[in-house]
């Protein structure tokens, strides 16, 4: 694993030794002949090796090794989709709530078509049984979504069954 990033990334590699061991070469020529004149710049030539080498390592911390594959820096996320099927036991009557259509203001054809969503059907198919277009069919189920407070047509018939608007 590590021999397969050095030899994908060697010229950058041998690039930035190359620039360090220049670096050190002259800082090391000039401490031998001028040490007592240049301290400062002993000091800024050891500060730039220590960036230098922070630098290549946080570099290697960075980079993704491959397309497709988690880098070593980037934390993994795994999303998991758990389904589960809910009975729900009836005695067999249903009331329905009316108390419950007024106060979210639901009229008899928005009942007929969510229950045709409670048994299944595509919005083509409530279209058909109800001889309307299929727009109004969307607007009525777009409706719905806004009076019930919902995202999606399962959470539709949930609400309603839970709300006794269907049976």
């Amino acid at each position: 694993m590590l021999t397969g990033f050095f030899t994908r990334h060697r010229q950058v590699i041998l690039y930035g030794a190359s620039l360090a061991l220049l670096l050190f070469l002259l800082k090391w020529l000039e401490f031998r002949f001028l040490i007592i004149d240049h301290a400062f710049e002993i000091y800024a030539g050891a500060i730039a090796l220590l960036f230098t080498g922070l630098g290549i390592w946080l570099a290697l911390k960075l980079i993704t090794p491959g397309v497709g594959t988690p880098g070593i820096g980037t934390p993994r996320v795994e999303t998991i989709v758990i389904e589960k099927e809910i009975r729900v036991v009836s005695d067999g009557q249903f009331t329905f709530n009316e108390s419950e259509m007024l106060r979210l203001g639901l009229s008899r054809r928005e009942l007929e078509v969510l229950q045709l969503i409670a048994e299944g059907h595509s919005n083509q198919e409530i279209a058909s049984r109800l001889f309307v277009s299929l727009n109004t069919i969307k607007t009525h189920t777009s409706r719905l979504f806004e009076k019930l407070e919902v995202k999606s047509r399962i959470q539709a018939v949930e609400k309603a069954r839970r709300l006794s608007l269907i049976p």
